[in-house]
């Protein structure tokens, strides 16, 4: 029984890094479409709570449930398939936390025009354009922690 909900918490955490990490993205994109600084001030804000709330507590529990359910089950956490998940969930991370930082600041860029009636600077851009291109390769090893733990492979890492 206690497997079962070791697996649940895992399940529900992994859908909450996956859903909430896509909806950042859409709705941080479709804001910075329009140009229009407030809106993205509003949504980047909002995004910024959203990451606190469930990506990094989704975040910090996610190894932890992972780690006991491993245990309760029995499995090698140096099995390929489940370290090379962990390997990957570590370059999620890396990619992850620059973000919490940059959605940070194209926040404040967004407000600091907003309130000043002017376009936003080129600073936001270059800062965008780094927070779009991170996004690639965290979604990516997401899908593929997705697929090694569904798919379990057998992989020989030694």
């Amino acid at each position: 029984m206690l497997e079962q909900w070791l697996l649940l918490a895992h399940v529900i955490g992994a859908t909450v890094l996956f859903g909430t990490g896509a909806g950042i993205a859409f709705f941080m994109v479709m804001a910075h479409r329009t140009r229009d600084p407030a809106l993205i001030a509003h949504v980047a804000a909002t995004v910024v709570i959203a990451d606190t709330i469930f990506t990094a507590t989704a975040a910090l529990l996610q190894p932890v449930s992972g780690y006991l359910l491993a245990r309760s089950i029995g499995w090698d956490l140096w099995e390929g398939w489940m370290a090379l998940s962990q390997l990957l969930y570590v370059v999620t991370g890396l990619f992850w936390l620059p973000v919490i930082w940059i959605q940070n600041q194209l926040r404040d860029l967004a407000r600091a025009a907003a309130s000043s009636g002017s376009a936003l600077p080129p600073s936001y851009h270059s800062l965008y354009r780094v927070w779009f291109v991170f996004g690639f390769p965290a979604f990516s090893a997401v899908l593929g922690i997705f697929w090694l733990m569904l798919t379990k492979p057998s992989i020989a890492l030694f």
